[in-house]
């Protein structure tokens, strides 16, 4: 996932910019600012980006999580439904926000099963939160029905699919709100940072007020003499972090495009290798290509593959820890058909700037393993 790797003057100068003003801070300071406001300025255009009415800039995608959670104003103590593999933030931020998490297998999408979310639905069930991993789409629609059916919210957690969009409508704007992040290892980055988007204008204002200690944020009000709206935290993103977020979306589509036709590239090279199925796309032309997942007949066959491939200079992703084991560990439970089909997947990471070399030598990689099984 490839934002830091188009840094350039365009970051640099928006820095700078902010820089010379001296004013770190995102809120006030209007007269040292001189009408500069980085943050409210991202958050502005990643809306339209999106497709939302509303957009809360914050300061990491777990801290979106968290903001998002709290916003909706549920019940304490009620199951919230979510994926057993998603990075593990998605779970601590459940807990963290006094919620009970209860996962649900994946299917060869690698998000939530549909048919598993129905199962894992009980009367103490308030929200899910489907995660679109990797760069594309969960089967979003078929989950949207069940929430309506049930009368649940959904939080998406889109934090590793910024970009990324099923049937024409850009993913994080389906359920009641949605997360983002812009790590140093996403495909749009601010360092640290995340963002929230909604188009409630009451879920947008406990998000605002909860992501800055209940500060309501008033016009020719000065921060000392504002009243509390409610209990919240300090998740503010600053104006470093905006002024670097404008510049790299401006990038982002042309980070996708090249994504895209890296993994086109290599996808049309070993396509025809009977040994390997690729992953489910619910909608192929809406993914972001951060990633090339494939599947092997079993376990075994996997570990050898993946051990070929690193004798060939090309590391298959590690995700099954930090994404699946520790979630579970936390969680409980057992999830079979997730665990063989994550034994099973390998998973290539694709960077915007592959040059001929490298994609020819994640080629002959691949091909080279395959013919050794």
């Amino acid at each position: 996932m490839a934002g830091r790797e188009v840094f350039g003057e365009e970051e640099l100068n928006e820095v700078v910019e902010v820089l010379k003003r001296g004013v770190l801070f995102r809120y006030g300071f209007e007269k040292e600012r001189e009408g500069v406001f980085k943050v409210s300025e991202f958050e502005k255009n990643f809306a339209e980006y999106i497709g939302s009415k509303f957009a809360l800039a914050v300061s990491s995608g777990s801290a979106a999580l968290k903001v998002a959670l709290e916003s909706l104003n549920l019940p304490k103590g009620k199951e919230i439904i979510t994926s057993c593999f998603t990075f593990v933030a998605t779970i601590e931020a459940i807990e963290e926000a006094g919620f009970k998490p209860v996962l649900c297998e994946i299917d060869e999408t690698l998000n939530i099963d549909p048919n598993d979310l129905e199962r894992k639905i009980s009367e103490n069930t308030v929200a899910i939160i489907p995660v679109h991993m990797m760069g594309s789409a969960s089967k979003i629609d078929r989950i949207m029905e069940i929430a309506k059916e049930k009368n649940l919210k959904v939080i998406e957690d889109n934090c590793q699919s910024t970009g990324a969009s099923f049937k024409g409508k850009k993913l994080g704007t389906f359920g009641d709100i949605g997360c983002f992040s812009f790590d140093y290892v996403k495909v749009m980055t601010t360092g640290e940072g995340g963002m929230v988007v909604t188009n409630d204008e009451e879920i947008y204002k406990q998000a605002e007020f909860y992501h800055d200690h209940g500060h309501p944020h008033l016009q020719g009000v000065g921060r000392g003499e504002e009243k509390r709206e409610r209990k919240g935290f300090n998740f503010r993103m600053n104006e470093i972090q905006g002024a670097i977020g404008l510049a790299q979306l401006k990038k982002l589509n042309s980070i996708i495009e090249r994504q895209k036709e890296n993994k086109k590239t290599i996808k049309e090279e070993i396509k025809n290798i009977e040994l390997l199925k690729f992953r489910e796309l619910p909608d192929p032309d809406g993914e972001i290509a951060t990633f090339l997942a494939f599947f092997l007949p079993d376990k075994e066959k996997t570990e050898k593959f993946k051990s070929k491939m690193k004798e060939n200079g090309v590391n298959p992703a590690i995700l099954n820890y930090w994404h699946f084991t520790a979630n579970v560990e936390s969680c409980g439970g057992e999830y079979p058909q997730s665990q063989d089909i994550l034994d099973r997947c390998v998973s290539i990471e694709i960077k915007t700037l592959m040059d001929e070399e490298t994609i020819n030598k994640t080629i002959d990689a691949i091909k080279k393993a395959a013919s050794s099984i």
